[in-house]
């Protein structure tokens, strides 16, 4: 089993809404991701309940950087599934991958997402998955979770990844220690602290729900990344012959949460990542990439090949107690990733580089 450790310096910052990066979508719309669909010519995000819906979904007909718009009449998971404590409870950082089948007509889409466990485990979550014929549903679950750890707390923050080094599909997720912790921040930082690992299992390709063999491990927090470490989302760059593992750490509702990445420079292992080759801060609260923002995580990537364009979708703290949508391109630079914002005319605006050493 390999782990990537990491040990990334954090402080506690005050809060403030005062950012040069406007939202995406300023309505709450917490751990987002992002998907294209070529049929329809439209790029979907899809988020995590609200009191009224399951999963939440907002469009743009144009490119990733918007306009959003944010769909208030559909909730593509009406129902999470009898596993589950019920509709409009706790669905939570919903991710969703295409499966081609013989035509570009033919294709089926699963949804992973967490969800509540009922009253006599209403403390933990698990994933589970849900298929469709079509981009916005509904989706139909699955009668069981695919990954339910409840002796270590159970797994929440499912990512679903095609590795086009090797032709495998995985599922991510974080193993929710935290929900079985001491106290403190996130629950996790009075002992007994308990780990939180990233954990990639294999899923058939051909369906995305089918489990081949056992998760194996790649990631687990360190001091450094105060209670936890999660949301973890991984992409493979070709031309660096990289693999680049997105995850958070710290408290979700303080301001330490931050967006961070890893690199594994071995390709086609069959694991996706494993073996260290560095780690970074990405977008932190008042940080050094100029976005002035609170708490941004949960970041989940996008590829534009019209544009050639790579990016990633994630929250922050915005106006009125939400965790609004924000977006920011990324991009290989000497060895590692700079961020980037555009501006209203689509250029490059406000480039950076965290170069912060941890």
């Amino acid at each position: 089993m390999v782990t990537l450790l990491f040990l990334l310096l954090s402080s506690i910052i005050p809060f403030t809404f005062s950012t040069s990066l406007p939202p995406l979508l300023p309505v709450d719309f917490p751990d987002p991701s992002i998907i294209y669909s070529p049929q329809n010519r439209t790029w979907y995000a899809f988020s995590t309940s609200t009191r009224t819906k399951n999963i939440q979904v907002a469009s743009s007909p144009s490119s990733p950087w918007g306009p959003w718009t944010l769909l208030e009449s559909v909730d593509p998971l009406p129902d999470p599934g009898g596993w589950t404590a019920g509709p409009f409870s706790q669905t939570w950082a919903p991710s969703i991958v295409s499966i081609p089948h013989a035509t570009a007509n033919d294709t089926k889409y699963v949804l992973y997402y967490a969800a509540q466990l009922p009253s006599n485990s209403s403390a933990f979550h698990c994933v589970g998955a849900a298929t469709s014929s079509t981009i916005l549903g509904p989706y139909v679950p699955l009668p069981s979770p695919l990954a339910c750890p409840l002796s270590r707390g159970g797994a929440i923050d499912p990512s679903g990844f095609l590795d086009p080094a090797t032709g495998k599909r995985y599922l991510l997720y974080k193993v929710d220690g935290n929900s079985l912790g001491g106290g403190g921040s996130c629950r996790n930082t009075v002992p007994p602290v308990r780990n939180t690992p990233i954990m990639l299992q294999e899923v058939r390709r051909e369906d995305g729900t089918t489990l081949v063999g056992e998760p194996v491990q790649v990631l687990d927090r360190d001091e450094g990344d105060g209670p936890l470490v999660e949301a973890p989302d991984l992409w493979y760059d070709a031309e660096a012959q990289s693999y680049v593992l997105f995850f958070s750490n710290h408290c979700w509702s303080e301001a330490g949460y931050s967006v961070n990445y890893a690199l594994n420079g071995t390709a086609g292992t069959g694991q996706g990542v494993g073996g260290k080759k560095g780690e970074r801060a990405l977008i932190r609260t008042m940080g050094r990439d100029g976005f002035n923002l609170t708490a941004p995580g949960g970041a989940a990537n996008w590829y534009d090949e019209e544009t050639g364009e790579r990016g990633i979708v994630f929250h922050a703290d915005c106006e009125g107690g939400f965790r609004c949508m924000f977006g920011a391109g990324v991009r290989f630079k000497d060895g590692r990733l700079e961020v980037f914002s555009k501006n209203g005319m689509g250029d490059d605006d406000d480039v950076v580089d965290d170069d912060a050493k941890v």
